[in-house]
C-alpha cells in the first residue's frame, strides 16, 4: 500500500519561572506572523533538516525569546491533524524549570514580544498551546511530589520556610510542614549553616544550603520521595 505523507516536525517549550517567595510563571511570546498573529504563545517552531529535537528546541528558544537553557525534559507529542492550520504539524514538546532573573529576555525572529505570565493570569494561547501548558503543569506538579527537584531555583543558603514555599506555590497545595522538614533532612540532602536569616521582627531562622553530592548520588541509587498534603 502506498502511502502519501506531508507532515512537519515542530518543537514547542514550556519554560516555568520560580523566584524565591514569588509564583510560579511561564516565559511566552506574541507571534508576529500568521496564523494566530498578536496572539501568545508557546516558543517553538519547526525542526531543520539535519537537526536534532534537543537542538531544534534550545535554537527556537534563544531565538524567540534570548534565553538559553542546558536542561530541557521531553513532554509529550501533540499531533491532532488540525492543530495548526496551515499544514499536518507535529509537535514535540519540551518542559523545564528556571528562575527568571537569571535571563534577559529578547524577542527576535517571527516573535513580536517574550514575557513571563503568572500561571494563574495568561492570555489566550494560539494553536493548542493552553493543553500543552496544562500537560506541562501536571507533568512538573506530579515530578515535585516524588523527586525533590528544584533545589537550583533558591538562593544558595536558604531557610527551610523558603523550599516549604517553593513547594506549596508549584503544588499549589498546603503540605503537611512537620512530615515534609523531616522527609526532607532524613536524606542528608541539606547541610545547616552556622548563619542565622533575620527578617524583619520575626525570629532569626536557621540557613541551608544543599548538598548536590548527596543529591546526585540518590539519584543513581534511586529513591522514593513522598508528600504528605494537610
Amino acid at each position: 500500500m502506498s502511502v502519501k505523507q506531508d507532515i512537519k516536525v515542530a518543537v514547542d517549550a514550556v519554560v516555568f519561572g520560580y523566584e524565591s517567595k514569588g509564583n510560579l510563571s511561564i516565559l511566552l511570546i506574541k507571534r508576529g506572523i500568521e496564523p494566530f498573529k498578536n496572539s501568545w504563545a508557546l516558543p517553538g517552531g519547526l525542526v531543520l533538516e539535519n537537526e536534532s529535537l534537543e537542538d531544534a528546541v534550545k535554537r527556537e528558544l534563544k531565538e524567540e525569546t534570548g534565553v538559553t537553557i542546558d536542561y530541557l525534559e521531553q513532554l509529550y507529542s501533540f499531533g491532532k491533524p488540525n492543530r495548526d492550520p496551515r499544514n499536518r504539524v507535529i509537535s514535540i514538546s519540551y518542559f523545564g524549570l528556571v528562575k527568571p532573573n537569571h535571563f534577559t529576555i529578547k524577542a527576535d525572529t517571527d516573535a513580536q514580544e517574550a514575557q513571563w505570565f503568572s500561571v494563574d493570569n495568561l492570555p489566550n494561547l494560539a494553536f493548542d498551546h493552553q493543553t500543552i501548558f496544562e500537560m506541562a503543569k501536571s507533568r512538573l506538579q506530579s515530578k515535585l511530589t516524588y523527586q525533590p527537584i528544584g533545589f537550583d531555583l533558591l538562593n544558595k543558603e536558604f531557610p527551610f520556610s523558603d523550599l516549604e514555599h517553593l513547594y506549596t506555590s508549584i503544588l499549589e497545595k498546603e503540605i503537611d510542614r512537620r512530615n515534609f522538614r523531616k522527609k526532607i533532612m532524613s536524606y542528608g540532602i541539606l547541610e545547616e549553616t552556622n548563619k542565622m536569616s533575620q527578617k524583619g521582627s520575626g525570629r532569626p531562622a536557621k540557613l541551608f544550603k544543599f548538598n548536590t553530592t548527596k543529591y546526585d548520588s540518590l539519584l543513581k541509587e534511586g529513591f522514593h520521595f513522598e508528600i504528605k498534603f494537610v
